[in-house]
């Protein structure tokens, strides 16, 4: 379960269990939406190592950069979101190819694809 208190500052602290996030909506920390698009980031780079893992291979040095492109809605809509892979020179080309295959299964991803089926909810307790 994820938690937060609203109180009259621009910081919001979601707490899950043991964990804690801190977003703010003033620019001093990431917003929930920048912090939705890190969220994509990490799970990329999440896949990454997994992949890397799985293929005996260290994943150091693998850089990976996502860019959000907003929809016609406007900066609040999403309309692509593009993942950039730079590896290291000793990869080869079938450990690349794995490994961006793997990011394309990112868990975090198949949520917003599938996001039409998700039945949000919200309601006074």
């Amino acid at each position: 379960m994820y938690s937060t208190i609203v109180d009259n500052t621009p910081l919001i602290k979601v707490s899950a269990g043991k964990h804690e996030a801190s977003y703010a909506l003033d620019g001093s920390l990431m917003n929930p939406l920048e912090a939705f698009y890190a969220s994509l980031a990490a799970c990329a780079a999440v896949y990454a190592k997994k992949a890397c893992k799985s293929l005996g291979i260290k994943a150091g040095g693998i850089e990976i950069s996502c860019k959000p492109f907003a929809g016609t809605g406007g900066p609040l809509t999403l309309a692509k979101f593009k993942t950039e892979v730079r590896f290291p020179a000793e990869f080869t080309a079938d450990q690349k190819s794995a490994i961006l295959e793997s990011i394309a299964h990112c868990a975090v991803k198949d949520i917003v694809v599938d996001g039409p089926n998700i039945d949000f909810q919200a309601t006074e307790v």
